[in-house]
């Protein structure tokens, strides 16, 4: 006894749960759909330039990822396969710190999951409305939003394989005219152009922010860890592979772009590489960067809603939520958790760019440290859980790891503006008062709860853990 504490998993993704009886995702089309969550392309990256210059944002692209991507990505590896469902980080947050913390956990991250989407509607319609203008306010633009949130939600409803199959196509459209101008733009080359720097002359809260917001999320694809196929093996390969692709899929243009044309960091804003595209390659090469940056929007969309929903769906199947969050529908997917997440996009859809952007960080910091606090305290209480992926560090090396993205949270969280901050703690309390609610509920027996009898009981395997110490 005590040499496996920890959940057992018997089997799970390889034919012991109900939803098996559906296609599970392989390998491809889940470091597509972790591409997704987390980037999507170069679109948005550009302002590192104007808030920083050349070097430093080639140096953020390269840096930032050791300090908190890869950190992140190798807890997820380690988090993900010790607990292989939809309920992710709900799950390991419950297990280390109870059920209260996990809640809070799973609410939070679901709303800055939920506030995120919203934007992904609005940006595709501003690729859009110089070519249609009618789309750029008003009565058209809105039904524009509510049919495209519908259609979006649709795919989602059809399948995660469905999603996960146009994740790739969307992202092999989406990267190869960066590959083009990276190509056309090598006779232009001037090495000198990438280290240009004026240190007197930075913009660190865009920069830093700019870094944060296109390098962050990829705990997200934990939610989805009980659809995927063997994620024991699966899981952290795809993370490995997604995340060479975010990285060199930013360096590689930002490369391109600094490093061809001459500067000029006034211009480096959202969409300036389709500028650079037609400089380079011609007015057709400007379309195609243009078109993938649309469509890109579409590609984290339905990555961003299946991770939210099959989030709820994993709550609920621990109890968390109402059963009926668990239900799937005949394609399983999970259809009272696709709804929810589809509502909360279209009522958050009226808030600027900017007011999303802070409120989701402000929200999503809060939910990392909760998530690094039970990664360690996982790692002390239970050393010898199994866990079929290891982050090949010992307890202390891991504080040490989560140590700087900790201190980084910290940074984005005292950026924050005094209403991004007053609108998220608000959102927080709610969080701290629907649990109870949901609690009374359950006891009253107005709603049905239940754990599904798929899954192991963290929580006996802690007692039995507390049981041994004791006699030990």
């Amino acid at each position: 006894m005590g040499e496996c504490s920890g959940p057992q998993y018997q089997g799970v993704g390889e034919g012991t749960l109900k939803a098996d009886s559906f296609r599970k995702v392989s390998v491809i089309p889940l470091v597509f759909l972790i591409f997704y969550e987390v980037s999507g392309g170069p679109f948005g990256i550009e302002d590192s330039v104007q808030a920083a210059g050349p070097l430093l944002a080639i140096l953020g692209f390269l840096i930032f990822p050791f300090i908190w991507s890869i950190p992140e990505a190798l807890i997820t590896a380690e988090m993900g396969t010790m607990f292989p469902e939809n309920g992710g980080y709900v799950v390991w947050v419950s297990s280390a710190l109870g059920p209260f913390w996990g809640f809070q956990q799973g609410w939070m991250k679901w709303l800055s999951g939920v506030i995120d989407n919203a934007l992904y509607p609005v940006l595709f319609l501003d690729y859009l409305k110089s070519g249609v203008p009618a789309l750029g306010a008003g009565l058209p633009r809105t039904l524009a939003v509510l049919i495209l949130t519908v259609a979006l939600t649709y795919m989602n409803y059809r399948g995660l394989t469905i999603v996960g199959w146009v994740a790739v196509f969307l992202g092999v459209f989406s990267i190869l005219p960066f590959i083009f101008m990276g190509l056309a733009a090598i006779p232009k080359l001037r090495p000198s152009r990438w280290l240009s720097v004026d240190m007197h002359n930075v913009d660190w809260s865009l920069y830093l922010n700019t870094l944060f917001w296109n390098l962050n999320y990829w705990d997200s694809i934990s939610t989805l860890a009980g659809e995927v196929d063997n994620p024991r093996r699966t899981l952290p390969k795809a993370l490995l592979y997604a995340l060479i692709l975010v990285v060199v899929g930013y360096l590689y243009p930002l490369l391109a772009g600094t490093g061809a044309i001459p500067l000029d960091r006034e211009l480096w804003t959202d969409g300036y590489f389709s500028d650079i595209a037609k400089i380079l390659g011609g007015v057709w090469l400007r379309w195609w960067v243009q078109g993938a940056s649309a469509l890109s929007n579409m590609g984290m969309f339905v990555a961003e809603m299946s991770s939210d929903s099959y989030q709820l769906l994993g709550m609920s199947e621990r109890g968390m939520l109402p059963e009926f969050f668990s239900k799937r529908s005949r394609y399983g997917t999970p259809l009272v958790g696709i709804l929810f997440s589809a509502s909360g996009v279209i009522l958050l859809s009226w808030l600027s760019f900017q007011e999303i952007v802070a409120a989701e960080n402000f929200l999503y910091c809060f939910g990392m440290i909760l998530e690094f606090v039970a990664f360690v305290k996982l790692r002390i209480e239970q050393p010898t859980a199994p866990r079929p992926y290891r982050v090949p560090l010992e307890t202390t090396g891991c504080i040490l790891m989560v140590l700087p993205p900790t201190l980084l949270i910290c940074v984005v969280l005292a950026l924050a503006s005094f209403k991004v901050m007053i609108v998220s703690v608000v959102a927080m309390l709610v969080g701290f008062v629907l649990q109870p609610c949901l609690m009374y509920v359950e006891k009253r027996r107005w709603l049905r709860f239940s754990v599904s009898s798929d899954l192991p009981d963290f929580r006996s395997a802690e007692n039995e853990n507390d049981a041994e110490s004791l006699m030990g």
